[in-house]
């Protein structure tokens, strides 16, 4: 017998990560996530400095152990902070004080997911649009990659230039339901955007001409109809986006 729509909606319910009612879509982990950032952002732990034990931090953040756990594996991921087999965990980098001129604390664990569904998303609709393209899709590209080239230039921050290119190449992969699906968190990718390439502008200019050649890379492997390569060069792309929120001064090895 088919299941009820009552029936349905429970299984769904049950599938869904533990939340806090008062947060919307943010979860316990993140928040769990963005205090300990916090608390490394403000160097109340400093570079090198060890983190509290599960225990110490669970009572002092008022989280479950497992929580906690998703926490500081998402801080470990991110380069944040590193384990030391029967040591515990050190911060390894603090991020630079720029990221929170351009995007508070409680926003950075939604940011750096956002870079994780790009990664998935995008990486494939590049792999699509080097083998589907048309010519009309590489000359919307070439202007693309010639105004990120001219904001490069002038010192502007691009982003706009920057979102027509990663558009492009998701319409180019002649598929709907990648547009759709980038659609539905754009939003959230210009936020992401806005942050990295504000960050870029703060640093040497070396910084901003690093993000292009990855972009040339992107369009060359498009151009030369190389699926694999174009695919490797948009996660590359978006992998590094993501590390850069976090660039910024790292402990000694």
């Amino acid at each position: 017998m088919a299941p009820t729509k009552q029936q349905i909606e429970l299984a769904v319910d049950a599938e869904l990560p533990e939340q806090d009612s008062h947060s919307g879509e943010r979860t316990l982990a993140d928040q769990a996530y963005e205090r300990i950032l916090s608390m490394i952002m403000d160097n109340t732990i400093p570079i090198g400095g060890k983190l509290p034990t599960e225990h110490m931090l669970s009572e002092q953040l008022d989280m479950s152990r497992p929580v906690l756990r998703q926490a500081l594996k998402q801080l470990r991921e991110d380069d944040v902070i590193v384990s030391r087999q029967g040591s515990g965990s050190y911060v390894k980098r603090r991020p630079d004080g720029a990221v929170l001129d351009f995007a508070p604390v409680g926003s950075i664990a939604d940011i750096q997911r956002t870079f994780e569904f790009r990664a998935a998303v995008e990486s494939e609709a590049a792999y699509l649009a080097a083998i589907r393209r048309t010519d009309e899709d590489l000359g919307k590209l070439a202007l693309a990659i010639k105004e990120l080239d001219r904001c490069v230039a002038a010192g502007e921050l691009g982003v706009d230039a920057d979102e027509v290119f990663h558009a492009a190449i998701c319409n180019a992969s002649d598929n709907k339901y990648f547009v759709v699906a980038r659609n539905s968190m754009k939003t959230n990718i210009i936020t992401g955007m806005n942050l990295t390439r504000n960050l870029s502008l703060t640093k040497p200019e070396e910084r901003l001409h690093l993000v292009q050649q990855e972009h040339y890379a992107i369009n060359e492997a498009i151009l030369a109809g190389d699926g694999p390569a174009a695919r490797k060069a948009m996660r590359d792309h978006i992998e590094n986006a993501r590390k850069r929120v976090f660039d910024g001064a790292i402990a000694d090895s």
